[in-house]
Formats: C-alpha cells, structure tokens, sequence
C-alpha cells in the first residue's frame, strides 16, 4: 500500500489508544482502523480514526489529541464497515443507484439541538495530509455530556456524473425542461420528503432518463 511515510510515522507515534472514552460527536462509539485514499492516488492507513459528525469529516486520534485531516485532498475513507467518498469536503456513504446515477447520505449532528449541550472547551488541532511538512493549527473545540446525539441526514444525487444536493431548488438548477415536470411530479407526492431514501429513490428514478 502506498502512504506518504511521514505522515504514517505521526500517526503510528506513541502506544496503542488508550484515553478516556471519547466524548466527541463521533460517527463511531469506538474508533477504527481506516484506508484514506488522497486525491493523489496516494493511501494513508490511520490506525484510530473515526468520523466527526459536526462536519462528516475525517478524525484520527493521537494520544489525547483529535487530529482532523484536510479534507481538500481526501477523496474517499474506508473502514471495516462501510466507505465513504468526499462530496463537498464532507463523508458520505452510497444508498442506493439506478441507470448509473446514485444516492449518497451524509450523517451529521442538529447543531441547534447540540448546542444546548455543550460543555468544556478543548484543543482541537487540524492537520494537512498534502506535504511532508505537516502544518497544523488551533481552534476551539467541545465535548458533549454524553454519546446521544441528535442526527440529521443530508443527501447527494450522482447525477449525470455530477454531484448535486438532494434539494428543490439545487436540483432545478441542473434538470432541463422534461426533467423540470418529472420532478415536479414526484415532489407533489404528499408522501415524499427530501430526508426519505425511499422518496429520494423514486425520484431518481423518474429523472434518470
């Protein structure tokens, strides 16, 4: 496997994770081994990361630290469950497909409910993957009092090669005249909503002609 050698000697300095459980919004309860695959070719095997669900973006721990990847060079993240691509510097996983267009979620955190919660500010230090000289910077970070965190998703259309925001008004953008009425159509629909797969799905379906 190819990996940029420094960056995988950081992420392999010091014993094997043994902190505090870890009181971050994160994807996963307990952090995991994941493949990054750079938007070089290049892949980086990160022995404890997870995803951060205030952003879907990429997290990797280092003794007590959360290390957040620069996603502008991240091109997808692979654990032992499911792999996720970057869309709009954010992870997301595949759903569905149908005639070669498909549905991608991205899981994030209802900052309005989890800002009700928030306590003790911590280090949180960002790191880019791009250079051997590894560059990192400060900035305010949280915990949460517990691992209950209120999830919302978000969805993407691959769409005629493209990615597009599972929205009204970011899809119209895209959709010519035909497609226009085909849409109009499935939203009329008093069942559909904008956060069902299954809605979402059928949708697609209609505008993949």
């Amino acid at each position: 496997m190819r990996c940029l050698c420094v960056v995988l000697a950081l992420l392999l300095t010091g014993s094997v994770f043994a902190q505090k459980k870890q009181e971050l919004p994160t994807k996963y309860t307990e952090n995991k081994k994941a493949v990054v695959t750079l938007t070089s070719g290049k892949q980086v095997t990160a022995p404890n990361a997870n995803i951060f669900m205030k952003d879907a973006s990429l997290l990797y721990f280092q003794g007590n630290d959360a290390k957040s990847a620069n996603m502008n060079i991240v091109a997808s993240v692979e654990f032992d469950d499911k792999k996720y691509i970057n869309i709009e510097n954010q992870l997301a996983y595949f759903v569905d497909s149908i005639k070669g267009n498909s549905l991608y979620c991205v899981d994030l955190i209802d900052i309005k409910a989890w800002k009700q919660n928030l306590i003790n500010n911590r280090n949180f230090t960002h790191i880019d993957f791009s250079s051997e000289r590894l560059e990192t910077y400060a900035d305010n970070f949280v915990e949460h009092e517990d691992r209950m965190f209120p999830v919302i998703n978000v969805y993407y259309f691959y769409l005629d090669g493209k990615f597009v925001l599972a929205h009204d008004r970011d899809l119209w953008v895209v959709l010519n005249k035909e497609r226009h009425r085909l849409m109009k159509t499935a939203i009329s629909d008093p069942n559909f909503s904008w956060t069902d797969p299954k809605s979402l799905m059928k949708l697609l379906k209609m505008i993949s002609i």
